[in-house]
């Protein structure tokens, strides 16, 4: 495809180009949103008190215009009971947190792929569009939401407001006119053709066996039971034919069967992933991102996976009485580059800025990140957490700390 050859950089130059085209002029107030965090933290099977489902209730309406407006913030997040002053703070957390539930068992738009379901193979941290029964339609809310998901990365990809979602490649590949292959199929679930495989590797090593007197041997060496059905990614059972569920494989319909159980494997989450590109369509110019590869798009929504610990030093900004070359400042720096794994870089990037990548380049910092040091005061005790102010990207730093303390808070 001619979209491998073209450098990113020039990509990425044109879908900015054309973001400025089709953006919005910003609006003095914003629409606000209201949380309401205990009832987000009650049982609910249906998802309808998570946060994700308050922000769509509010938002999928306008999403398609409001996530074009050039604001820098596109909505006034505000928690009741909570007393907050979205500066800044609360708008990243709020993002965070519909993404946490997006990526989980609170809502039934997504299910951990099978290899996490079982732990093994590759990507088990990945979570898959869930599965709905492929005759009948997916009902006009769960297409809704899937489209707001949409809407949620076309955002991301204007304002650089990343999200922290774990989607395995096949996701991407489809939102960029990408064929999912087996080998995509595999990579979520280890065990997808596996039987198949092996009944083929079977049929092609008995080639001489009378096919008439052999089919028990051919076919119960495998599995006795098998029929003309697929178990799916979220273990039910689907006819691949009308009355599968009661026609045995045997040796003559098995190619078949293949033919019809690797169709289904490979459009199993076709319909809910068009649903996200329609919303995502909706908010970015389509024509644009179809130069780009899965990768890049994945990118593009969700940040660099790592943090880059250089790029997040050379955007930051010093106050009060020490500067970069200052020992607790270079103390600091190497305790989160060399004593940090990257889930512990993730938590402090949420505990300082309320979301847990970074941009993907310098000019995409909108606003620095600010260290703030200040002296021991009565107010503080040795063992006292650090305090942060999000709003602003600023941790407030001790004179007092040693290097272990520093590693010891910011890992609490």
């Amino acid at each position: 495809m001619v979209k491998h050859y073209l450098l990113q950089k020039r990509k990425f130059a044109w879908l900015e180009g054309s973001l400025s085209k089709t953006e919005h002029e910003s609006i003095s107030e914003l629409p606000e949103v209201k949380f309401d965090t205990i009832k987000a933290s009650s049982d609910d099977n249906e998802g309808k008190n998570t946060i994700f489902n308050q922000a769509f209730e509010q938002l999928h309406e306008n999403a398609h215009v409001i996530f074009r407006l050039s604001n820098e913030r596109l909505w006034r997040a505000t928690y009741l009971e909570m007393h907050s002053i979205d500066q800044g703070g609360p708008y990243r957390d709020s993002i965070t947190a519909i993404c946490s539930d997006i990526c989980s068992t609170r809502l039934s738009l997504f299910i951990l792929c099978p290899n996490g379901q079982t732990n093994t193979g590759l990507n088990r941290d990945c979570w898959i569009p869930n599965i709905f029964p492929p005759n009948k339609p997916i009902s006009n809310k769960f297409k809704k939401q899937y489209q707001f998901i949409g809407q949620l990365m076309g955002m991301a990809i204007r304002k650089k407001h990343y999200l922290n979602l774990k989607f395995p490649i096949l996701l991407w590949k489809q939102l960029v006119g990408e064929d999912i292959t087996m080998k995509d199929i595999e990579a979520i679930d280890i065990q997808s053709f596996a039987i198949i495989k092996e009944m083929e590797i079977n049929i092609e090593q008995n080639q001489s066996i009378d096919i008439d007197s052999d089919i028990n041997y051919l076919c119960t060496s495998i599995m006795s039971e098998l029929r003309f059905d697929v178990i799916s990614s979220s273990g039910q059972t689907y006819e691949l034919i009308p009355g599968g569920q009661d026609i045995s494989i045997t040796p003559r319909n098995f190619p078949e069967y293949c033919t019809r159980y690797r169709e289904y494997r490979l459009n199993e989450f076709h319909r809910q992933i068009e649903f996200i590109r329609q919303g995502l369509c909706s908010v970015i110019p389509y024509d644009f991102l179809t130069l780009f590869t899965a990768t890049e798009l994945e990118e593009a929504v969700c940040g660099k996976s790592e943090v880059d610990v250089l790029l997040l030093k050379r955007n930051t900004i010093y106050r009060g009485a020490y500067d970069e070359n200052s020992s607790h400042i270079q103390r600091f720096w190497t305790v989160l580059t060399e004593m940090f794994d990257e889930a512990q870089k993730k938590l402090f990037l949420i505990f300082v800025w309320g979301r847990s990548t970074l941009p993907r380049l310098d000019k995409d910092f909108t606003s620095k990140f600010i260290i703030q040091t200040i002296s021991r005061d009565d107010n503080h005790e040795p063992d006292q957490m650090l305090p942060s102010e999000s709003c602003f990207c600023v941790i407030i730093l001790l004179a007092i700390f040693t290097y272990m303390f520093f590693n010891k808070q910011l890992i609490r």
